[in-house]
């Protein structure tokens, strides 16, 4: 099966600035240098991260080979820093540095494409592919800058970024820690200064600190969550779903939910015990403020090397973990041969193979993996694994437009399938379906696809949920199905509250709270 296109390939034109085959001058450099002691990571984020106004931890905690070998933190504290947020509706930039707040109104792609081509920088020397750059998240309605429209506004700022020029990179193979600052290119001998000092400071880190639960003593009132559709609502979207489908207006549509709560977390708490009981290869723990993301993505969205190697790694396909080693054979072999699962599956990779095909050399795409089982704490999955080249003119944030947002989020023809998830979702999605990662001055890319994420405001804590709603969908399996994609987080989310976990301790209703 093909599924084409409103664009056909290699017609992609970057709606930026054009400046791909102009010669520049860099404006700085990036310096690094090799610690060899090592200090597990979360040990070094709670003592010197933990508690800044503004952080991010790239946690590569369920370690594989190729896959997540390197985790990446730091703040905004180094002298070139800044925070940037986005509003799609305005197109309204808010950049806060050292001196204070500025505003800018452009497009944050057109923004981040000229920033990187302004400071770009080769870094041979480094094992990993992140020299520094921009670190945060894309929201899934900057749709409506790579085709769509704008149908829900989100409550929270549709892109996040911090300009990293100051890391810590965590080699977990080679147990080793790089220190990484990009510095002004008059002013090298400036990253010495910072080197010697987080030099000392992992020398001289305390203990890490155990988990420490509040006693809340007797459970008098279990937790309360509320999903955004009813679950008569959402079998009915589903039902409503297979009709577009059975009317040829669509093959797929990812079709999600929300479960929510007003209770307040401690986030760090709640990420730590995420990252225990929820290991995952796309991890990551972000503060903005009074903004915390917690997420435990097994999901790749894009990744480009420094060879300009794309590669998309799209999801579809979920199944629990057995009790025993027997059940859970037999579970990941049903997965394995779900009919239903590998249509799902077949679709969103012809969707993707279509969206690489926009910006990468002609006959470049591949597919290395397809269908393979892959197993985590709480869930089988099934991933395939599609890979191009990116064509010499275009830029990594020219591929994230043509790819964005992530087709297993979506459906397949992406864009005409998000009108109708416009329609039948109630809310924004906002940070969840979107991606979280890194953009290098090297211009590598890595990020994931947002899901298994809580999301917390001091307003709401929040968790989005979803699955692929085909022809051979059940809508009662498809309920059961979101419902165990949100498990992990609800249980880190208790046992952050109580110190333990049990179906008594947590209610879920069906109507808004």
């Amino acid at each position: 099966m093909c599924i084409l296109s409103n664009i056909p390939p290699h017609s992609f034109v970057p709606q930026g600035i054009s400046h791909k085959k102009t010669d520049t001058c860099p404006t700085v450099k990036v310096i690094s240098r090799k610690v060899t002691m090592y200090v597990e990571p979360e040990r070094v984020f709670l003592h010197l991260f933990a508690k800044e106004t503004y952080t991010y931890w790239l946690d590569s905690n369920h370690v594989e080979s190729n896959l997540s070998r390197f985790s990446f933190m730091g703040t905004n504290d180094g002298p070139l820093s800044r925070v940037i947020s986005y509003e799609t509706a305005t197109k309204q930039i808010k950049i806060k540095d050292s001196t204070g707040q500025t505003e800018v109104t452009e497009s944050i792609f057109d923004y981040l494409d000229r920033e990187l081509y302004s400071m770009q920088q080769e870094s041979t020397e480094l094992p990993f592919d992140f020299n520094g750059g921009f670190v945060g998240y894309f929201g899934y309605e900057l749709k409506a800058e790579c085709g769509a429209s704008l149908h829900h506004t989100a409550a929270t700022p549709d892109a996040m970024f911090i300009y990293a020029d100051r890391l810590l990179a965590f080699d977990h193979q080679e147990k080793c820690i790089y220190l990484v600052s990009i510095v002004p290119i008059h002013d090298p001998a400036s990253a010495d200064l910072w080197f010697e000092s987080m030099e000392q400071k992992l020398k001289n880190l305390p203990l890490q600190p155990a988990l420490e639960i509040p006693n809340t003593g007797d459970v008098k009132q279990p937790l309360s969550f509320h999903l955004s559709q009813s679950h008569s609502q959402y079998v009915d979207s589903i039902e409503a779903c297979k009709q577009y489908i059975l009317d040829g207006e669509t093959y797929e549509i990812c079709l999600t939910n929300r479960i929510h709560t007003r209770e307040n977390f401690d986030p760090m708490l709640t990420y730590r015990i995420l990252r225990e009981i929820n290991p995952a290869p796309y991890s990551a723990f972000f503060k903005f403020h009074d903004l915390s993301i917690l997420c435990s993505s097994p999901e790749r969205f894009l990744k480009i090397d420094q060879n300009r190697l794309v590669e998309a790694k799209p999801i579809k396909g979920t199944i629990a973990r057995g009790s025993d080693s027997e059940e859970d054979m037999r579970l990941a072999e049903q997965l394995r041969s779900s009919e239903k699962d590998r249509a799902e599956n077949l679709m969103i990779v012809d969707l993707l193979r279509n969206d690489l095909g926009l910006v990468c050399e002609t006959g470049s795409i591949r597919v290395p993996k397809l269908m393979a089982i892959e197993s985590y704490q709480t869930v089988h999955q099934m991933v395939s694994t599609i890979q191009g080249t990116l064509r010499p003119e275009l830029s990594g944030i020219d591929c994230i437009r043509a790819a964005f947002p992530g087709g297993s989020m979506t459906g397949a023809p992406k864009l005409r399938t998000m009108t109708f998830i416009d329609e039948l979702e109630t809310n924004a999605r906002g940070i969840y379906s979107g991606a979280i990662g890194f953009l290098g001055l090297n211009g590598t890319i890595d990020l994931n696809i947002v899901i298994r994420t809580i999301v917390m405001s001091p307003q709401t804590t929040t968790i989005g949920v979803g699955g692929a709603i085909v022809s051979l969908s059940d809508p009662e399996q498809e309920f059961e199905e979101i419902l165990l994609k949100g498990h992990a987080l609800i249980k880190a989310l208790t046992i952050s509250r109580y110190g333990k976990f049990d179906d008594q301790l947590w209610t879920l209703h069906e109507t808004k709270a």
